[in-house]
């Protein structure tokens, strides 16, 4: 046990890889993050000070930029602070990081999943809508998507913070569960049996919902006039494609960690790692505010103001 208790940190070996243009990612990934944080920043201002952005879907969209930073954050400065010094990370930082990006993958979903919930209501029961999506409801459906996962995450969690470890050497640019497991002396069938029957309650109740919600909007537009059609078109499009980026982002992660990738080459392998981290809180501003009229005309608004 003594060899145990010596493990108090971790060495992420992926960043002997980018030793070489160190200087070169550190801009890369500083770049990135600054405009990680002017893109979501300039959206969560819009839609909080300009009242006629204050409905249902704009403060999902606030939400969905808000974790974004939440995400970001959990994951560059450290990444910034490890291409400049050294590739060792302590134990206590490396599962506090592990919470935060995992907190932030299952509150992106949910928010996701809450989104296709809302266009569902908007499409399907227009004429209702506003009852259906009272503030109060909307309050709750905001407070559930990111309670939820956190907890249930975070009770998980609990197993891989009780482990002892035998291995201090992470594969990766930051620190995952499944990759921390993996370091651990003891027998890890039984973390990996509660891992899979989590999936139930994580991402199976989001993919359900979502799945349903475009099932039942695709019913209805199949009935419904080419205009209607259209205006579904739309309303859903911005949605769609942040969902799709983000499971494509999802599915390298889960493809990397549970099969051999060894014949893709290495700095690819870790990049793809990094897409639903950075991509996302990247794109979902840009896709919002151009994509939709009601916070393209506000920011465009704002921009005016800061030339006069």
């Amino acid at each position: 046990m003594e060899n145990v208790s010596a493990v108090t940190s971790f060495i992420l070996t992926a960043y002997a890889e980018l030793e070489d243009q160190r200087y070169l990612y550190f801009t890369c990934f500083l770049l990135v993050y600054i405009l990680i944080l002017l893109a979501n920043s300039v959206l969560i201002f819009v839609i909080y000070f300009e009242k006629g952005l204050h409905e249902p879907m704009y403060f999902f969209i606030c939400n969905l930029a808000v974790n974004g930073v939440y995400g970001s954050t959990s994951l560059l400065p450290s990444m910034l602070g490890h291409l400049l010094s050294h590739f060792e990370v302590s134990l206590t930082r490396c599962l506090l990081q592990i919470y935060c990006l995992h907190t932030y993958g299952t509150v992106e979903f949910t928010i996701l999943a809450v989104m296709s919930y809302d266009r569902y209501v908007a499409i399907c029961f227009p004429l209702h809508y506003h009852l259906l999506m009272s503030p109060r409801k909307v309050c709750m459906l905001i407070s559930i998507s990111w309670i939820y996962p956190c907890v249930v995450f975070g009770l998980y969690f609990m197993l891989t913070v009780q482990l002892p470890f035998c291995d201090t050497v992470i594969e990766k640019v930051y620190c995952a569960n499944f990759a921390v497991v993996r370091l651990s002396c003891l027998d890890t069938s039984l973390h990996s049996i509660i891992g899979l029957v989590l999936f139930l309650f994580l991402p199976g109740p989001q993919i359900v919902m979502i799945v349903f919600s475009y099932l039942r909007i695709l019913r209805i537009c199949l009935s419904a006039s080419k205009e209607s059609q259209t205006k579904a078109l739309q309303t859903c499009t911005p949605h769609l494609l942040t969902v799709i980026n983000y499971t494509v982002g999802v599915l390298f992660e889960i493809l990397q960690n549970r099969f051999n990738m060894s014949h893709v080459p290495y700095k690819a392998r870790m990049f793809l790692s990094l897409y639903f981290l950075i991509i996302p809180p990247l794109s979902n501003p840009l896709i919002y505010g151009v994509s939709i009229q009601a916070i393209r005309v506000q920011i465009l608004k704002l921009y005016n103001c800061k030339k006069k």
